[in-house]
């Protein structure tokens, strides 16, 4: 029975590629309509960003990695755990308000609703893959490219957008129902940054507080991450069959409640 159901959800996901792919080039294409750069915006924004990281950065803080032989090791370092943190809020951010913010099609138009979802993870996947993708041409140009070990951003990736996936449905189908969801998890969001090792390292941090990074899940990932492109070391992975368990359970949550109260939404927008 919940082979059949997954299934149908994927015959109907497929069914609806078009339409997918045509919202994710909608909003790609509307970002920037009325710029006189167009997208060269998606370039030069997060390049100025690399640019202050790396070099202004890692020439005021490289104190701070004082065992990374890079000059741009404290760049390096942020950015690693900056972008693929900001890859995490927007699609968790996002996710969370896509059934408020397309109630009217969702009322006037008959499709499968977790293509919205899908839309909003593809349109956070496209905007970092063009930052990330300006952030390893700056590795190759610099030296510092990690080499093969790179290929364990793969299965990080996976465990992450997953992560963010089964929390964004979750949040989602609770935000139409309970509207200080969104409001409240913004404050979260802040917090959360700052219990994650993205600014400082774990290792400056008193035994205790280390011990509590262990419960946040991000904190495992954006670790790993920053140890691929500052260490070329590949990721602990015993440290992260905790995300990765808890990335499924959330997943599976999510696309239960999203089922359950799927026409109550409805109703509710």
């Amino acid at each position: 029975m919940q082979k059949s159901k997954a299934q149908t959800l994927l015959r109907s996901i497929w069914h609806y590629r078009g339409f997918i792919a045509g919202s994710v080039r909608r909003e790609f294409q509307s970002r920037y309509r009325n710029s006189m750069l167009g997208a060269a915006w998606m370039v030069l924004n997060p390049l100025a960003m690399i640019v202050v990281y790396t070099v202004i950065f890692s020439q005021l803080m490289h104190a701070r990695l004082p065992n990374a032989a890079s000059q741009f090791a404290y760049g390096i370092y942020l950015c690693a755990g900056l972008l693929t943190w900001g890859f995490f809020t927007e699609t968790v951010s996002r996710m969370q308000n896509v059934f408020l913010e397309n109630g009217n099609m969702i009322k006037k138009l008959n499709f499968p609703r977790i293509c919205l979802p899908i839309i909003t993870v593809l349109n956070a996947g496209l905007n970092f893959s063009i930052i990330f993708a300006l952030f390893l041409g700056f590795l190759l140009v610099s030296g510092n490219f990690p080499g093969w070990v790179f290929l364990a951003m793969l299965p990080l990736l996976l465990i992450q957008v997953l992560f963010s996936v089964g929390l964004g449905i979750v949040l989602g189908v609770l935000n139409v129902f309970f509207r200080d969801i969104g409001q409240l998890f913004g404050i979260v969001l802040q917090f959360w940054f700052w219990f994650t090792p993205i600014v400082y390292t774990v290792s400056t941090l008193p035994a205790g507080v280390q011990t509590l990074l262990k419960f946040n899940p991000m904190s495992a990932l954006i670790v790993a991450y920053q140890g691929i492109f500052i260490s070329a070391a590949w990721p602990h992975w015993s440290d992260l069959w905790a995300v990765a368990l808890l990335s499924v359970v959330l997943c599976i949550f999510g696309m239960l409640l999203f089922r359950r109260h799927a026409g109550e939404m409805v109703d509710e927008l």
